[in-house]
């Protein structure tokens, strides 16, 4: 075999093994960064419910009523985006609201009533962010199931 021959199986195999070396790195950091993200989300539980309501009455949605107060319950997942590989949790949430005076929900009786959703959160650049993104009448695990398409439930 010729000297240049085996040069070249030896740097395909050298360029193989350093993909595969560097494949494992990466998954093994992938995974201790997921595991970092999920205990930080629960050391900041009490901030990011603050941030989510804060958040979800900026929207303006529903239209017609006040975020009055919102508490997130213990049942959660986490999901991952299936194209740009982020991590959501997705937390159960109850809900109350207050009609805009002289607004058109300021006599409805429904208004006081508690809603239950699901609080949208999204771990991007080492902490954990909310856009008010409120997924309703679905739990966590249902509302993951609602975007299939894009997310996938993380074990």
């Amino acid at each position: 075999m010729d000297h240049s021959v085996k040069i070249v199986l030896v740097g395909v195999a050298l360029a193989l093994a350093a993909g595969w070396l560097w494949r494992r790195w990466r998954a093994a950091q992938l995974l201790a960064q997921r595991q970092l993200a999920r205990l930080q989300f629960a050391d900041e539980r009490a901030e990011l419910e603050a941030k989510f309501l804060k958040a979800a009455a900026a929207t303006g949605k529903p239209r017609g009523l006040n975020w009055e107060k919102c508490q997130l319950g213990d049942e959660h997942v986490f999901a991952v985006d299936r194209v740009t590989g982020e991590l959501f949790a997705m937390v159960g949430a109850t809900i109350s609201f207050t009609a805009i005076a002289g607004g058109d929900m300021e006599d409805a009786e429904a208004v006081s009533n508690l809603r239950y959703a699901t609080a949208v959160f999204v771990y991007r650049r080492g902490s954990w962010h909310s856009n008010g993104q409120a997924v309703f009448n679905l739990e966590p695990a249902q509302a993951v199931q609602h975007y299939e398409e894009s997310l996938s439930l993380l074990a």
